[in-house]
């Protein structure tokens, strides 16, 4: 996968921010985005982008709300339908909630969106990934995992809730997933890796309509972050250079390998998160 000619990416979170940038790269070297978009006017204006920067490209983008488990699964089903393979997966989508949102399903709004959202649109993509190998899933984490810990008796934040909490608990579900599906997948041609993309200057922490938020956050990375250019340059690496491509179960910053914290190397707990995962997403995901 050293040349991105004629590959799929599919990409959540790909209308702002390093997805975006993420995106533009990916296109310029010859892949062809699906997004998964949440705001249809957003993903309208990406595909012009996208358009401009790879003329005669078929890009194309899919509507979901990913903090639902059921509109997850619905987005997936639609994506495997129209794509004959998938070269690459970037789970990237994320937010942050200063107050504690609760969606229609009765998860932790947070938790939702960037965990578990993570694990069923792989489930529904997994099948594709597999009969396109060599392929690769990239997951989008955050340096932020350092410190937090998985309390299984209260996966929904329900005692005590803090934003950056709940932020952090999520980020480091996204390592301890991709350790775990790292190793059920090992020999079968597809590879998982995670990542820090940096402390980025984008729209993170702004509401969507409704949903999530976090003014104070939004406001550290507008004043501190680096551009989201430089923020997508490990998503981009991870999806297409020639030296990654048998690099699996790692975590990466800078596009460097570098060790997670302690409590995301724990295999037990990263077996139990995904025990967890299968329950709440109402199915198991087919490694």
């Amino acid at each position: 996968m050293s040349g991105m000619q004629g590959k799929i990416v599919v990409l959540t979170g790909g209308t702002s921010g390093i997805g975006e940038a993420a995106a533009v790269k990916l296109a310029k070297m010859g892949a062809r985005l699906v997004l998964v978009a949440h705001d249809a006017s957003r993903a309208e204006a990406t595909l012009k982008h996208l358009q401009k920067v790879s003329p005669g490209t078929a890009h194309t983008s899919h509507l979901a709300d990913l903090s639902l488990v059921t509109e997850t699964q619905r987005v997936a089903h639609e994506i495997a339908a129209a794509e004959p393979r998938i070269d690459a997966l970037i789970n990237n989508a994320g937010l942050i909630c200063a107050l504690r949102q609760v969606t229609a399903e009765g998860h932790e709004l947070t938790f939702a969106t960037n965990h578990l959202a993570y694990f069923v649109l792989t489930d529904g993509l997994l099948e594709r990934l597999l009969a396109s190998a060599p392929a690769r899933i990239v997951n989008t984490a955050s340096e932020v995992h350092h410190g937090a810990k998985i309390d299984f008796s209260d996966l929904q934040s329900e005692r005590g809730y803090s934003g950056f909490g709940a932020y952090a608990k999520s980020k480091l579900a996204n390592v301890l997933f991709t350790s775990e599906l790292a190793r059920r997948l090992s020999g079968k041609g597809v590879t998982a890796n995670s990542l820090h993309p940096g402390v980025v200057a984008s729209r993170f922490g702004l509401p969507r309509e409704g949903q999530g938020g976090d003014p104070s956050s939004a406001r550290f990375l507008q004043a501190h972050g680096i551009s989201p250019e430089e923020g997508a340059e490990t998503i981009v690496y991870l999806s297409s250079a020639a030296e990654a491509e048998k690099a699996s179960g790692q975590y990466f910053n800078q596009c460097r390998a570098v060790t997670p914290s302690k409590e995301a190397q724990d295999r037990a707990v990263a077996k139990r998160l995904w025990e967890e995962s299968e329950q709440l997403g109402g199915h198991q995901l087919r490694t």
